[in-house]
């Protein structure tokens, strides 16, 4: 009886306090086919948007042309610099009695081989932790080889594990003297599919070639190295580009109450350049745009206003984008943020950042969404790379946390193409948004702790 009191209590102050029917809003949206056609429209006639790139400055001509047809106002982009990396020529083989191709990749960053490639020993390291632990100058003139077993989680926590191996590892490799380094990708699929990403080399530390193995390939190398010896050669020809221009594509719902603040949503544009970018992050911008084209087309301005940004260069930029827009919004008012970068699998679990006195908020986020599925979690919300600078800064977040189980089976590979995603757990993400999107915007309840600026 208790539960059912605080129920009935929800949704009394979910009807007081949102007149525009989030839940009639709400399950309107899981008939939606909007997201669908942006992700389908991005990835069919833009294909993969490598940051940086001549086709990303497409994207973003695409990304205008598209939300101000959507009737979307104040579209603009807002560019910022990004330093430049493309891919050049890559293959991999085992030489010597055992010879056979492998799939690898380069990471993004890395350094190039001399054109007719390296040959060397490898020398493996299971976990980033034992290539740490290596005396310094041990690798001197050998390829590292970072072996780990990554396995898929609902949330995602597997990267924040093993994720460091791919960002992290090549560097260290470099100052212990290796010649290149290949890892085992950080992905949780067994296909012949290598997955890329970025990696990092410290100031002062030059880059050395760097790839990224397919699973099954990483688990043959360990099973050769328990045979003996294995010598690898390597032909990776990527180069630095020099600085090039990115940019954000900012699109706007007018609310009717400047003072109220502004709801900052997004995802970002660029991907990776071996799929399509579909789940990374083409779902992301969609699935934010339709719910607030939803909220547009009910025809009455929302009180905050509805920022929808398509971010660039989150792939190579770290959080770049996210600050390049912080400067130019710096002194605006930024009442909340959120974004969708995590695939277009159905949201399972929502968490927030919210001040004691919009605890009404809360409550009536968690009845709109319970019909879903999704349930109220206590962790706080944090964002991402597109949105964390700006919830840093003081605005409230929301974090509406999609199912990662196939995220890392699809993540930053040639399997990311638009047939991964499934219509209906797509639909699920926008009605989740759609009904955040209308309580956020139009609730009485301060969002922040304090009136300041950000």
């Amino acid at each position: 009886m208790k539960h059912l009191l605080i129920l009935a209590a929800a949704l009394s102050s979910l009807a007081l306090a949102a007149p525009h029917d989030p839940a009639g809003l709400r399950d309107a949206a899981l008939g939606d086919t909007l997201a669908r056609d942006i992700v389908d429209g991005l990835t069919t006639e833009i294909g993969p948007r490598p940051a940086g790139t001549a086709i990303e400055a497409r994207a973003r001509d695409w990304a205008v042309a598209r939300l101000k047809a959507l009737g979307f106002s104040n579209v603009h982009i807002e560019p910022f610099e990004v330093d430049g990396w493309a891919r050049g020529e890559e293959h991999g083989e085992v030489v010597g009695q055992n010879a056979q191709r492998l799939a690898l990749t380069a990471l993004g960053n890395s350094g190039a081989t001399p054109a007719a490639g390296l040959t060397a020993e490898v020398a493996m390291f299971d976990g980033l932790d034992a290539l740490k632990a290596a005396p310094e100058g041990s690798l001197k003139g050998k390829i590292a080889f970072v072996t780990h077993r990554m396995t898929a989680t609902q949330d995602g926590t597997s990267y924040g594990a093993f994720g460091p191996i791919r960002f992290d590892g090549p560097g260290i490799a470099a100052r212990k003297g290796a010649a290149a380094i290949v890892i085992r990708s950080v992905g949780s699929d067994h296909n012949r599919l290598p997955h890329a990403g970025l990696t990092n080399f410290p100031a002062g530390v030059a880059a050395i070639p760097a790839a990224a193995l397919s699973v099954p390939d990483a688990e043959q190398i360990e099973r050769l190295l328990a045979r003996g010896p294995v010598r690898l050669h390597l032909v990776l020809t990527p180069r630095a580009t020099g600085v090039r221009q990115s940019g954000n594509v900012v699109a706007e719902i007018p609310g009717s109450d400047p003072q109220a603040g502004i709801v900052l949503v997004g995802g970002h544009l660029d991907s990776w350049d071996l799929g399509t970018g579909a789940i990374d992050d083409g779902a992301g911008v969609a699935i934010v745009t339709a719910a607030a084209k939803r909220i547009l087309d009910r025809g009455l301005a929302p009180r905050r206003t509805i920022r929808v940004v398509w971010f660039g260069s989150e792939e190579i930029g770290g959080a770049r984008q996210g600050d390049a827009y912080l400067a130019a919004h710096r002194g605006e008012r930024h009442a909340l943020a959120a974004e969708s970068d995590f695939g277009a699998d159905r949201v399972w679990r929502v968490d927030a950042k919210l001040p004691d006195e919009a605890a009404a908020v809360r409550a009536r986020l968690a009845a709109a969404l319970a019909p879903l599925g999704i349930a109220a979690g206590n962790a706080t919300a944090h964002g991402g790379s597109d949105v964390g600078a700006t919830i840093e800064a003081g605005a409230s977040g929301i974090d509406l946390r999609q199912d990662g189980l196939r995220y890392f089976d699809i993540h930053h590979s040639a399997n990311d193409t638009l047939d991964k995603i499934d219509p209906a757990q797509l639909s699920q993400n926008v009605a989740a948004w759609t009904a955040m999107l209308a309580i956020v915007a139009d609730a009485p309840e301060p969002l922040l702790k304090t009136p300041l600026d950000n």
